[in-house]
Formats: structure tokens, sequence, C-alpha cells
């Protein structure tokens, strides 16, 4: 099993974020696996770059690059009055919540800039002008069907052959947690493109066939 060196998964835990340890364990192993296809190991929502530092530190083994998309004003549940939001990441200019800054800090004290592309945008937007094949997609974004579908429908096509498809949040019951993330996991299993190859509490990893 590959595990990250003590200092990145320090500086996993030590970053601003929700993914639990076991979980980036598992994203960090699965990474590591597609990163011998030796193309970009792509990230659908980056917040302060918790999850950024494994697939950053991967991409910095395998000679490849970690790229990051995301708008960084917060997704839904991120927004003031919901039970996610941080004041400390609002712009006080303009009143919007800013994760750039923290995400570029973040990269900075875990010396992993050099080894991520940070694209800000819309994921779909995104998706539409990029035209090349990618080894890992996570998409771990915005929690609404609309936002889930079209990180799925914009991205999962760009999975190379033998690359690696990670959803995050993926909850069967309903009482655990939203469900958008656990329709597109049924979606791409349905789909015949894709097999699942691990499970890690809410976290699936799913190979593209062919």
């Amino acid at each position: 099993m590959s595990e990250p060196a003590p200092e990145i998964l320090a500086a996993f835990e030590a970053a601003k974020g929700f993914m639990p340890v076991v979980e980036g364990l598992a994203l960090f192993e699965a990474a590591t696996e597609a990163a011998k296809l030796g193309l970009p190991l792509l990230e659908v929502g980056t917040y302060c770059g918790r999850s950024t530092i494994l697939l950053a530190d991967v991409a910095r083994q395998a000679g490849t690059v970690a790229v990051t998309v995301d708008h960084h004003r917060g997704s839904e549940e991120q927004q003031p009055g919901w039970e996610y939001h941080d004041e400390s990441v609002v712009d006080p200019e303009v009143g919007l919540m800013d994760t750039l800054p923290t995400f570029r800090r973040t990269l900075r004290r875990a010396g992993l800039e050099e080894h991520v592309i940070a694209v800000v945008g819309r994921s779909p937007q995104v998706a539409k002008v990029w035209g090349g094949r990618l080894g890992l997609v996570f998409i771990d974004g915005g929690h609404t069907d609309e936002h889930a579908t079209n990180d799925y429908e914009g991205w999962a096509p760009k999975v190379a052959p033998g690359g690696l498809l990670l959803i995050h949040d993926v909850f069967p019951d309903p009482e655990d947690g939203g469900q958008a993330p656990y329709r597109i996991y049924l979606r791409a299993l349905e789909s015949g493109d894709f097999e699942e190859i691990s499970v890690t509490d809410s976290l699936r990893v799913l190979r593209r066939l062919g």
C-alpha cells in the first residue's frame, strides 16, 4: 500500500478542509496507481487545498502534474448561514467567500506549488475547453444534482482507459448525507464504462474500462 511521507500527511492534517485521514490515505493510494499512466491528476472542488496536497505529492513523485478546478467562492453548504460556513475565508472587500489565498498558502507551506496547476473557474466551462486525457478525476465539488451531474458529464469522459474516477461524499443512505454524489456514482457504474475497485467510507474509486 502506498502511503504519504509523514511530512505530507502532517500538511494534509493541518490544512483547512473536510476529508478524513482514512479517505485521504485511500485517495493517495488511488492517485499513486493512476499516476503510472503519466497523465495529469485532476480534482473538481478544491476549497483550501487539503486533498490537493496528496495529489500534488503523487504528481511530484510521478513526474506529472495535479490540476485543480474551483471557482473558489464556496459551494452551497459553505455560504453564510449554512453548516460549513467559515468566516475566515470571506473576502472583506467584496463580502464573498474566496478560498484561493488560503489554498495558495496551503500549497506553499507544503512545498508543492510548482506541481499544481490551479484553474479558477466553473467546472462545466473548464471541462468544455479541456482537450486532453486524464489519469485521474476526483469529483468533490458541489452537492446539488445540477453541480454533481455537470461535474460527471464534463469530466468522466476525459478519464483515460485504465484511469480512475473518484467520487467523494457518496452516501447510499439519505440519513447520512446528500444524494447527488451517490446518483452520479450509480450512473458511472450503470454506464458500463467503469468498474468499482475500492470503497473507503464515502470515497468510491472506479476504473475506466477499455
